[in-house]
């Protein structure tokens, strides 16, 4: 028993890694996503079939019972060893003891040291699987951390978005702020000419207002005689002397 588990564990053991190699060669080469499923299986560590007596199948009783029963089995047995022995077919000479000694430390072994090791290999097979999980896991991560990062510069892109965004709304009202200073500048000077061509056409017309008040004032002068001054001089003063209040 113990042969054949530390047989087939050492069989699993090299399955397990030439499975795996393959498995990972595949992946490299077909690119499929871990993230789906993992590729391969564990192989899970084949039992031996149930015995009796430590080296006899389970089956070999079990096919007596239809036409015998339960004891069938054991009187077959026991009739079988004691027709060969009696008959010397088979010969119990000294290789026979070794044999039963051998059998007996045998079958001490597989109970006692059995379990250990069949623990010991499953424990080292544990140790495989989880150095290679640690690498696909950090693996893993590696390529998680990376999504991470490529949503924080893709969050930040937009920041940058919306920052271009009201640059050019920055600039536009620069622009909106220039246009209106422009514009005020451009009024101002229209006005400044308008104001000025309105003050020109005012003094103008005060100039010519003026000259024609003098022209009319020099003519009416020039009308007037001595006698209409001399006449005009005395009606004032009788007026003034008129309104005197008299004491």
């Amino acid at each position: 028993m113990l042969s054949r588990a530390a047989i087939l564990s050492g069989q699993n053991s090299r399955a397990l890694v030439a499975y795996a190699s393959r498995a990972s060669s595949a992946t490299s080469a077909s690119g499929q996503d871990s993230s789906k499923g993992p590729l391969w299986q564990r192989p899970v560590r084949q039992e031996p079939g149930k015995v009796r007596m430590g080296f006899i199948p389970d089956e070999w009783f079990t096919f007596f019972y239809k036409k015998t029963g339960v004891t069938g089995p054991y009187t077959f047995g026991f009739t079988l060893s004691t027709y060969l022995i009696s008959k010397e077919i088979y010969v119990m000479e000294h290789e026979f003891y070794n044999g039963l000694s051998l059998a007996v430390m045998w079958i001490a072994g597989i109970k006692l040291l059995g379990p250990k090791l069949a623990k010991a290999l499953d424990k080292e097979i544990d140790a495989y699987e989880a150095e290679w999980n640690e690498s696909r896991v950090q693996d893993k991560q590696g390529l998680q951390d990376a999504i991470e990062d490529e949503k924080k510069n893709q969050w930040r892109m937009e920041g940058q978005t919306m920052l271009v965004q009201a640059k050019r709304e920055n600039v536009g009202l620069q622009l909106e702020a220039a246009y209106r200073e422009r514009l005020l500048e451009a009024y101002t000077q229209v006005k400044k000419r308008l104001d000025y061509q309105v003050e020109k056409q005012n003094i103008e017309r005060r100039i010519a207002q003026k000259n024609l008040v003098d022209w009319v004032v020099r003519k009416v002068k020039a009308s007037i005689t001595p006698d209409q001054e001399k006449q005009n001089i005395d009606n004032c003063i009788a007026t003034l002397g008129n309104l005197i209040p008299k004491v």
